[in-house]
């Protein structure tokens, strides 16, 4: 017999175990620091005293001390009698990398203050640097002129003031005022404080001393902002040469912005990410299959056309007739759909099967009920621990999913909570939405629909994930898509009445998109899959692809052509020369590898299918580099900046872009942000506001802004349209010229707390017996 939702079969077993977990999870600090894995706070009145779970000993100093006290590190605490090895080892390494983070942190910023250059190149040779010029801090310096920019300054008084952090913790804490204010009265992000510009500045300003006086207006919108844009091209020097080395591929979209001027951007994408390089607007221009050749023809004219490979844009029907004149003036250019747009169509098909569809309509249903009152809000937060249930993701579907797997998370939370006296006496769940939403949490159906959509759309989620990235994602797209449908086999249970109508959606979408000439042979030439399926070479499909792209690649030159079909090719399918020895094989076997390095090592014995391979497994898949522009163009061009021209408007964008860019490469590195997860709610109005997803809806008053602009006879400003992003999810037809999407400009910000999980890892999504 089966036991009721959210309660064990041993009831005294589970009520302690819920105790202590939630003792735990009281006490436990908002962070995700491995010290509160062993420990937890037990004074609410001093968060520096831990004890440790295991032991049960307590102690002062923080989550560094459980730390230490689990690793052993003696000298400001005693070693835990109970840790294993493995824990010790776990949080002697937590110590050690921490520190090489900080002292990587420190050195970051000595070199961003070192960076600081204001100096002519004379006074540098005469007076040296700063450090070595300043003058020594003496006791009588306390006395000396207060940091007050309202007062005067005299001549006696220009003298750069230089504190001792000890000495001048007042006059420290006085400046530091002065910035703060600054920020306020601007409303200036806070994280802005964390940049490195905001650092240079700061040094450069002390370097300079007394009586600077800042730019004028005048001088940020014209002559400074002029030379800052120079600057950029020169830091993007790098990149040109990589466009020149392993090709590049030209993306472009349109925007509407707050003034409904139609803007146009192209950005260019190579193997180091995606580089803006403008925009201009065309609100007088029909966005023709012409027009937009015309433009694309330019800007391969401006980046070389010996270095682009391909041109990325979504499926619309005037951007797939801009391809057919590409490829009539510049045969030896691809033109490729954007891989993230046609996998959101796939996914948003295969979402709207019956199957699907009604286990994503009930947990719609239910996000759209907890969201719509206070109280059923504050229960489910109260319940979840303050988790949100709703993840806001870059398209609808992405919101679908993200928000999916955190109901499966939160599962029992949201029971238990079903099952609560606080839900029960509540006035909105006696009502009959309520009472649908508390049948939807207890019904074992529902969270097996749950189950089984995460475990078909995971695959593809998958696949998303790795084409929305600003990685070169050519190389391994049409084999994860393969992969994906075995896992969708899988998951159906091999039941081709499963798994059959899911696979014909995504061939209907794949079909012209993502099994082109281009996708098959960087599949063929990925010695990952190749190498480790030789039957690959032997799909006629792909071979018809590879000789396709070959000829479209020396275009004319059959004498090449000739040379790397019937000679080179063969080396690497037989796995001759360099590429059989035992190092090439190993070094392609895992995912990770990256195919356009492993071709530059081992390819030198073939030079010309080398330098195909290379080009070809350095490109992009999507269009998503040049997408994620517009939340560039959204913090720039707001409406209290609207009166800006496109001309100023091209160049603050290609400063604060391309800056992101340079930084990003600086930090490759460093932890990557989860593509999927958006900025903003818009796309998961649909599960906080019933109908959202049919037209956009005013979240005070719930009607939609149609029928208010109706009644008004008011015409809405438009929300900065980005393209495939934010447009629905419309097939073939779809004209990017003719499309706008209408939203409030002051439509309520919801802040989304991040529950910190990522979504890729797989997790078994476990479903329940009927009983």
């Amino acid at each position: 017999m089966s036991s009721n939702p959210g309660t064990s079969s041993n009831p005294g077993t589970s009520s302690n175990a819920t105790v202590e977990i939630s003792d735990v999870l009281l006490h436990k600090r908002n962070s995700d620091d491995l010290g509160w894995d062993f420990g937890k706070t037990y004074d609410p009145n001093n968060k520096d005293k831990v004890e440790c779970l295991l032991c049960g000993h307590r102690m002062s100093g923080g989550v560094r001390r459980i730390k230490e006290h689990i690793a052993h590190i003696r000298g400001n605490v005693k070693a835990c009698p109970k840790s294993t090895k493995e824990e010790q080892e776990k949080c002697k390494n937590y110590i050690d990398n921490a520190k090489v983070k900080k002292r990587a942190k420190i050195e970051h910023q000595q070199e961003v203050r070192d960076s600081v250059t204001i100096e002519s190149d004379e006074e540098d040779g005469c007076e040296g640097d700063a450090t070595t010029r300043r003058k020594k801090i003496g006791p009588m310096d306390r006395y000396s002129t207060p940091i007050d920019p309202s007062i005067p300054l005299t001549s006696k008084q220009f003298k750069q003031q230089r504190m001792d952090e000890a000495i001048w913790k007042e006059k420290i804490h006085k400046v530091k005022q002065y910035v703060a204010r600054w920020l306020y009265a601007n409303a200036i992000p806070f994280n802005a404080i964390d940049n490195d510009e905001f650092r240079q500045m700061c040094e450069a300003i002390g370097r300079f001393g007394p009586g600077f006086e800042g730019p004028t207006q005048y001088e940020c919108r014209e002559k400074l902002l002029k030379e800052e844009v120079e600057r950029t091209k020169g830091l993007l020097k790098p990149h040109e040469e990589e466009r020149k080395r392993t090709g590049c591929s030209i993306m472009t979209d349109a925007w509407t912005d707050v003034k409904r001027r139609s803007i146009m951007n192209l950005c260019v994408h190579c193997k180091f990410g995606t580089c803006f390089i403008g925009s201009k607007e065309s609100s007088e221009e029909a966005h023709t299959s012409e027009y937009i050749f015309e433009y694309v023809d330019a800007a391969i004219v401006q980046v070389g056309a010996e270095n682009v490979v391909q041109v990325v844009t979504d499926n619309a029907s005037n951007n797939m007739g801009a391809k057919d004149l590409l490829k009539d003036k510049r045969p030896n250019i691809f033109w490729s759909s954007c891989a993230t747009h046609t996998i959101n169509l796939m996914l948003a098909a295969i979402g709207g099967m019956p199957r699907f569809k009604k286990t994503l309509d009930q947990a719609k249903a239910f996000t759209v009920f907890v969201y719509s009152h206070h109280k059923t809000l504050a229960l489910m937060r109260k319940n979840t621990k303050k988790r949100d249930i709703i993840r806001p993701g870059v398209t609808r579907f992405a919101s679908a999913f993200l928000t999916l797997q955190s109901l499966m998370e939160k599962k029992t939370e949201l029971r238990g909570m079903a099952l609560s006296a606080e839900w029960e006496q509540c006035i909105h769940t006696k009502k009959p939405k309520g009472k649908i939403a508390t049948a939807t949490l207890i019904s074992r159906a529902f969270w097996n629909g749950v189950s089984h959509c995460l475990k078909i759309f995971e695959p593809l989620v998958k696949v998303l994930r790795l084409v929305d990235g600003d990685g070169p994602s050519m190389a391994f797209v049409y084999g994860e898509i393969l992969q994906a449908k075995k896992e969708i086999m899988v998951a159906s249970n091999n039941l081709e009445a499963n798994y059959k109508p899911i696979f014909d959606h995504i061939e209907k979408k794949m079909q012209g998109r993502l099994d082109c000439p281009l996708h098959l042979t960087a599949y063929a030439l990925n010695p990952y899959y190749s190498y480790s399926d030789p039957s690959i070479f032997l799909d006629s499909a792909i071979m018809d692809g590879l000789i396709e792209c070959a000829e479209i690649f020396y275009h004319g030159d059959y004498e090449i052509q000739s040379q790397i079909l019937n000679g080179e090719f063969l080396k690497f399918k037989n796995q001759q020369g360099l590429f059989g020895k035992a190092i090439a094989k190993h070094g392609c076997q895992k995912i990770t590898f990256v195919p356009a390095d492993w071709w530059a090592t081992y390819g030198c014995h073939v030079p010309l299918l080398q330098k195909m391979a290379i080009r070809i497994l350095s490109l992009t898949s999507s269009a998503s580099g040049c997408e994620r522009n517009w939340s560039t163009f959204d913090m720039v061009h707001t409406k209290k900046r609207n009166r800006l021209g496109v001309g100023r408007l091209n160049n603050l964008v290609y400063v604060q872009f391309n800056a992101r860019l340079l930084k990003k490469t600086e930090k490759r590195n460093g932890n990557n942000k989860d593509v999927l997860l958006a900025t903003d709610a818009y796309h998961a109005q649909g599960w906080i506001i019933d109908g959202a997803d049919d037209e956009d809806i005013d979240p005070v008053s719930g009607l939609s802004f149609r029928l208010i602009d109706e009644a008004s006879g008011a015409t809405e400003a438009t929300r900065p349209r980005r393209s495939t992003r934010m447009r629905d999810l419309h097939d073939d037809d779809f004209n990017s010229g003719d499309d706008e999407e209408e939203a409030n400009e002051d439509e309520e910000e919801i802040d989304f707390e991040s529950d910190k999980d990522e979504v890729l890892p797989s997790k078994n999504y476990d479903q329940e017996d009927e009983d």
